[in-house]
């Protein structure tokens, strides 16, 4: 799936001058050149402005700080000895699908051709290629549904996520579950970027930022999906996949300075 980025072009206005002097042809000319100036330093080379840096809610410390669990997720997805990597990945994918599309449809009622007319994460716009290539601009919750309908179609498949003992994996498998990463991830940057108000409202963020920090541990440690796919969310990332450093321990509590005995007292003999 290939993201194309999107840039914002600013409005050119020519001025006109309305007077006929040389000292008035002479300020629209200082006039444009300063505008020039202007708008040159504003731009990209290609005279283009750059799309305007939208502050991101779910990089506050107030969500990023809220967690499920609060251990290192690095220690569930590291591959067990005895057990087979493609049936690990196997697993894992499988439940990172009915996760992430649990998740999904927390939101999926704000989630609408009117509300998200495209697939979009940070300045990133997702197409839909099927079968035969063809590209395809889509609202949110159609990509989301292809999504969902091909993830369903291959980890319910026998023939590519066998479950009987003996049955062998396709060659394709480790292809196929990169794949499948791939378009999960796409969801998770679209729920972050455009849902996460609605999020927040449920209560949900804690959830969230949970199963994003495990899956991207996982397909980090797995190489499953491209890091330049991953690279619009690597603040999040950076943030939410570094272990959560454990409570400081409480201060002992002050014990009273205990009254002297009486032996201890000095006592005044009278002579």
């Amino acid at each position: 799936m290939v993201g194309d980025y999107c840039s914002f072009s600013g409005d050119k206005t020519d001025m006109h001058s309305q007077r006929n002097s040389k000292n008035g042809l002479s300020c629209k000319m200082v006039l444009q050149a300063v505008g020039k100036v202007l708008r040159k330093s504003k731009t990209k080379p290609n005279g283009k402005k750059p799309p305007t840096e939208e502050k991101k809610q779910y990089l506050e410390l107030e969500y990023t700080k809220i967690r499920v669990v609060d251990f290192d997720l690095k220690e569930l997805v590291v591959l067990p000895r005895e057990i087979d990597l493609n049936e690990w990945l196997a697993s894992n994918t499988t439940t990172f699908f009915n996760l992430i599309n649990l998740q999904y449809s927390t939101i999926s009622e704000f989630c609408t051709g009117d509300t998200c007319q495209a697939m979009t994460a940070c300045n990133t716009i997702y197409y839909w290629y099927d079968e035969r290539g063809k590209k395809t601009k889509c609202t949110a919750p159609q990509y989301v549904d292809f999504v969902m309908s091909l993830c369903q179609k291959l980890v319910t498949d026998e023939e590519i996520f066998p479950t009987k003992y003996g049955k062998e994996f396709p060659n394709s498998f480790e292809s196929l579950v990169k794949k499948i990463c791939r378009y999960l991830f796409h969801v998770l940057a679209h729920l972050y970027w455009a849902h996460f108000k609605e999020t927040v409202a449920l209560d949900l963020q804690g959830h969230l930022n949970t199963l994003y920090a495990h899956f991207i541990v996982f397909v980090r440690e797995f190489n499953l999906v491209d890091p330049k796919e991953t690279c619009i969310m690597d603040d999040l990332s950076e943030i939410l996949c570094t272990p959560v450093p454990p409570p400081a321990p409480a201060p002992a509590p002050s014990t009273p300075a205990s009254a002297p005995s009486p032996s201890s007292q000095n006592h005044v003999t009278e002579r």
